[in-house]
């Protein structure tokens, strides 16, 4: 199956940019933090620009999230495979080949490689399975008490 990706936004950069690595630690999608990110709390813009550092560069500069490309593996579209187990796609931009692998099923999931979106990702997950402590004794009702 394939899927072709048209860029969501219209960027266009010059070459400087993409070989500047201050610029790979912005954000153009989302340079400025909402109002509803961390309102009235201290150092609110600081932590905006940390909660996803080098985003320019995962998506622009080693991703296609600029260019249109093709999409092509067994599920394209989700970078999880609907019924768990493993997924594998390559994106397609002229001679280039981009692969993307992921993997989930209960509480693992994992993926490495260009995403849906065309960014670059990698991400391990490996959820703790719910323990319940132990139950207490009940006390005994009255009348129970050996003497």
């Amino acid at each position: 199956m394939s899927l072709t990706d048209l860029p969501k936004t219209n960027h266009h950069f010059i070459v400087w940019q993409k070989l500047n690595p201050v610029w790979w630690a912005g954000n153009v999608d989302s340079p400025n933090a909402p109002d509803s990110y961390r309102p009235g709390q201290p150092g609110r813009v600081f932590w905006w620009h940390l909660r996803n550092p080098c985003h320019n560069f995962t998506f622009f500069v080693i991703g296609l999230a600029d260019r249109p490309f093709t999409r092509t593996g067994k599920f394209p579209e989700p970078n999880f495979n609907p019924a768990g187990g493993w997924n594998w796609t390559v994106c397609r931009y002229h001679w280039l080949r981009l692969p993307f692998l992921s993997h989930q099923k209960g509480w693992f999931k994992f993926y490495c490689g260009w995403r849906s979106g065309g960014n670059f990702g990698m991400r391990l997950k490996i959820s703790a399975r719910k323990t319940f402590p132990p139950e207490k004794p009940k006390p005994a009702g009255p009348g129970s008490e050996r003497k």
